[in-house]
């Protein structure tokens, strides 16, 4: 226990000090009084110093714009990307709403859903049909007061 105790505190013999080292240093301190001096302003200095503080305003406003500007179109890229996304979904949904109208509206469904509510197809002469009909629905239809006859079972 003792060898190791005395392995830590071993030094190589290079980096050994000597105990005298030489002569002392020895500091005095000296008392400055400044107190009577006075500040003559250098125009030059002062010029120099309000150019570089108007570079330096110039220069902050350039690089806070930059920034503005960058971060700015980083809020737009993410609201496009939400846009698109939502019309992404919009679309989507839109196919469904088709899908489903489309097979809502089909003929053979209907009829099987009106003869499970116990309806049955028209007999001859149950149906009008009116008067200036044409294939084209989307034209306009020009209304007139003729009697319409309604033939009742």
């Amino acid at each position: 226990m003792a060898a190791a105790a005395t392995m830590c505190n071993a030094v190589p013999a290079a980096e050994r000090r000597p105990f005298w080292t030489g002569t002392p240093e020895i500091y005095f301190s000296k008392a400055i009084d400044n107190s009577r001096l006075v500040k003559v302003e250098d125009p030059r200095r002062n010029h120099e110093m309000k150019q570089f503080g108007t570079a330096m305003a110039v220069l902050f406003l350039l690089v806070f714009t930059y920034a503005w500007q960058h971060f700015k179109a980083i809020e737009y890229g993410y609201q496009i990307e939400s846009a698109k996304r939502e019309l992404a979904g919009l679309t989507e949904m839109n196919h469904a709403l088709r899908l489903e109208d489309a097979s809502l509206r089909d003929p053979e469904r209907i009829d099987v859903l009106a003869r499970r509510m116990g309806l049955v197809p028209p007999m001859p002469g149950q149906v009008i049909h009116m008067e200036g009909s044409t294939a084209d629905t989307q034209a306009p239809v020009m209304a007139s007061n003729a009697p319409v006859m309604v033939v009742a079972q």
